[in-house]
């Protein structure tokens, strides 16, 4: 197993129970890049295929998806926009779970990703057949999950949601009596039980990335900038979602950072996330919140390791090859589709914008 940084009651207490990946990434010259963009834009075209990147992916996959007609989002978003789209092949740049949540919405197109190892620690730490059992052991809760779950655990769910949706589900469900099982990601059941007050059972999951934000280290930089507003993704832990200005899902944490009259920004979420911050509000400055210092070992956890394994040369291989592909059987695809449905369904009747809105 592989060490994580050391943690505010998290992994760091005990070994991780899975592998992460040690990625590199490859340094590529203008040339280079120059001849794997027109290699993938010819793919993308022969094969009516369209690309698809999530916010935490390189820059460079970021900017081909929008130049070659696809787009950039989050994990639900980037499934919506499969789902309209003509083409016949989706190119999903992300983690795994993101695949799959395409498949299910688009289960008449052919889902392509870089790299199918590319997964999550969220997703990782909640198997399904574990999770099934811990459900059954709790079978009165209503089990809602969070997007960052397998197709198999959003089939066990009775509902879906995404962090920008969650709190009003929550307190939906708690107005409604229903007593709650969440997963898989603590922090984020923590955040969202006490904006609603919910009864809510917790699994013990953590996003690696998320998990290592220092809140001693972050107090001592907002101390020393007092100028910056500090923007939190709810996966973080509850000392550094303490000394937020603002606490919200990738695209709030981008709008906010836009519309703010604030000149700079200490960001706790992966650094993925800048490119956009940057293209949607030029001038200002961005900073990542620190997971480094007294309280852990790290240098630098701010980007997560298998949204790292999209690069452009495994891009170009699976178009070209046609391999990565991703399936969901019917059954939990039937299932999981109910728990997604849900959420989508709610939004619209209470009057939300679900799609370009929250962050899985």
């Amino acid at each position: 197993m592989t060490d994580s940084c050391e943690v505010e009651g998290g992994y760091a207490d005990q070994d991780l129970p899975f592998d992460v990946p040690n990625t590199v990434t490859e340094v590529l010259d203008d040339e280079e890049k120059k001849v794997l963009y027109d290699r993938i834009e010819k793919l993308l075209k022969e094969k009516d295929a369209v690309l698809v990147a999530h916010y935490y992916v390189d820059a460079d996959l970021q900017i081909l998806a929008e130049k070659t007609g696809g787009y950039v989002s989050d994990s639900l978003d980037m499934a919506r926009f499969g789902n309209e789209c003509d083409a016949s092949t989706l190119v999903v740049a992300g983690v795994r779970f993101m695949g799959e949540t395409a498949k299910i919405l688009n289960p008449e197109k052919r889902i392509l990703m870089p790299d199918l190892d590319a997964n999550c620690s969220l997703d990782l730490g909640c198997e399904t057949k574990a999770f099934s059992k811990f459900c059954d052991e709790h079978s009165d809760r209503t089990v809602v999950v969070y997007a960052n779950t397998s197709a198999g655990v959003k089939a066990r769910a009775d509902w879906m949601v995404t962090s920008g949706s969650a709190v009003d589900v929550i307190k939906h469900l708690e107005a409604k009596g229903e007593k709650i099982l969440w997963a898989p990601d603590k922090y984020l059941g923590d955040y969202v039980q006490q904006q609603t007050g919910a009864e809510m059972l917790i699994w013990d999951g953590a996003c690696i990335v998320h998990e290592a934000f220092k809140g001693t280290e972050l107090e001592e930089m907002k101390k020393a900038r007092p100028d910056s507003k500090v923007l939190v993704h709810p996966e973080s832990p509850p000392s550094v979602i303490a000394l937020a200005d603002f606490v919200g899902s990738t695209t709030g944490i981008i709008n906010y950072a836009k519309d703010s009259d604030a000149k700079e920004f200490i960001v706790a979420t992966d650094r993925g996330i800048f490119h956009k911050m940057k293209a949607a509000a030029p001038g200002k400055v961005f900073l990542e919140a620190p997971n480094a210092g007294n309280s852990a070992t790290c240098q630098s956890c701010s980007h997560c390791p298998w949204m790292a394994m999209n690069n452009l040369k495994n891009l170009a291989d699976c178009l070209e090859k046609g391999t990565n592909e991703v399936f969901v059987d019917e059954k939990t695809s039937r299932l999981a589709v109910k728990s997604i449905t849900r959420l989508l369904d709610f939004s619209k009747d209470q009057g939300h914008v679900i799609y370009g809105a929250n962050d899985a």
